[in-house]
């Protein structure tokens, strides 16, 4: 049959309202323009789950002879192993990192800071990196680096009373961000607390983890300024970055060793790494490796103080790496398998001081056997924004 763009737009309506999955919803759009003009007008509501999308990192040169791929994010799916594209013009050139849907992006060249949902393009200004308290004593070398990690309190889609806490500084320090402010502000830490891995939104309260295993709660609702307190400690480890999380209502911890960068003798099964020349140093001529061996995941029970080492999550899935970590019901989304846990790249070493940056090693661990799989059989490095999860919405 010939002519599928010349379909009259009250078929096409009818056709696109009886699609329940949002891959299903962006095959239909990208079909061709008369397509995406209709899907632009017709509302997508589906309440079935939506199977966390893998955003790649940008490809710098586009991939084809149209001039909107050099400004366009390419999404995984587990759901049908497909690969979807979509023009996002906010994201190029930026890192971003995700939370409760919305990107948090910070720019390349200056580090501006924005709110964008990626897919219905509605944007927040936010306060510059540069309103940070002492800003210019803590500023990175390579501004779109200066945010670690950002989390969301609660949806903005769907509230204004939200609050947005990021690391920031060289890992150094939290600061929050509430609708209406004109600067961040700092939260006051324990002294001997280290720097930080991962900050987590949970019964109403941040909790963070330091790369030494510290946790501590984060008030920032009371009258007072707002500072944080130690309530429990991780053995620290070595060469091992740490992520907090929560799952059916209980605080969890995840450890993940093997990440850092280490020189190697034998580079015949390493990730091929370009060192990044700097003044007076040599290590351009050595060869480095860096890839996941093992997680370890703590339940962390708050009343009782106590860490415990689990090997099991049952139905659960956990889904790790540079944006917030998250957890979902495997059964509930189709190509999830339970028990395991997902993990993008998150070696911080590699797209700071390596030409190819990070995205180079990604899989799937399994809790039962300790076996790792890849969940994405292609390549997809950046120095700016390597692969980080999203969950696909439209609003």
């Amino acid at each position: 049959m010939h002519g599928w763009s010349k379909l009259q737009s009250d078929l096409l309506g009818v056709i696109l309202s009886r699609l329940d999955l949002i891959e299903d919803y962006f095959n239909f759009s990208s079909v061709c323009k008369s397509w995406y003009s209709v899907a632009n007008e017709h509302s997508f509501i589906s309440n079935l789950p939506k199977v966390p999308w893998l955003m790649l990192a940008e490809e710098e040169d586009g991939d084809g002879d149209d001039e909107d791929d050099n400004i366009c994010r390419k999404f995984y799916s587990f759901y049908n192993d497909m690969v979807f594209k979509k023009r996002i013009l906010e994201t190029h050139g930026k890192r971003c990192m995700e939370s409760m849907e919305w990107l948090i992006t910070v720019g390349k060249e200056d580090g501006e800071i924005n709110l964008l949902h990626p897919f219905s393009g509605v944007q927040i200004q936010l306060p510059h990196q540069n309103t940070t308290k002492l800003y210019e004593f803590y500023q990175t070398r390579i501004p779109w680096n200066f945010v670690k990690k950002a989390v969301l309190s609660a949806n903005p889609s769907h509230t204004d009373d939200y609050v947005l806490m990021v690391i920031e500084g060289s890992f150094k320090f939290l600061s929050f961000w509430r609708p209406g402010d004109f600067l961040w502000t700092r939260i006051t830490k324990p002294i001997h607390f280290g720097h930080f891995s991962e900050v987590l939104y949970f019964n109403g309260n941040f909790y963070a983890v330091s790369c030494g295993g510290s946790i501590q709660v984060c008030d920032v609702a009371g009258p007072e300024p707002a500072s944080s307190r130690n309530i429990a400690q991780l053995e620290p480890l070595a060469d091992c970055n740490y992520y907090i999380l929560e799952s059916l209502g209980s605080l969890f911890v995840v450890t993940q060793s093997g990440v850092g960068l280490r020189c190697v003798q034998d580079d015949r099964e390493r990730i091929p790494l370009t060192y990044i020349p700097t003044i007076n140093n040599d290590e351009e001529d050595m060869s480095y490796a860096y890839e996941t061996q093992n997680f370890v995941i703590f339940n962390i029970d708050l009343d009782a103080h106590r860490n415990t080492p689990i090997r099991d999550l049952g139905d659960r899935a956990f889904f790790l790496g540079a944006n917030a970590s998250f957890s979902v019901q495997a059964s509930l989304f189709p190509g999830i398998k339970p028990n395991h846990i997902y993990f993008a790249d998150n070696c911080l070493g590699a797209y700071l001081y390596f030409e190819e940056g990070g995205g180079l090693y990604m899989g799937v661990f399994n809790l039962a056997d300790g076996s790792i799989q890849p969940h994405y059989d292609g390549v997809s490095p950046s120095r700016v924004c390597p692969p980080i999860w999203v969950t696909p919405t439209l609003c």
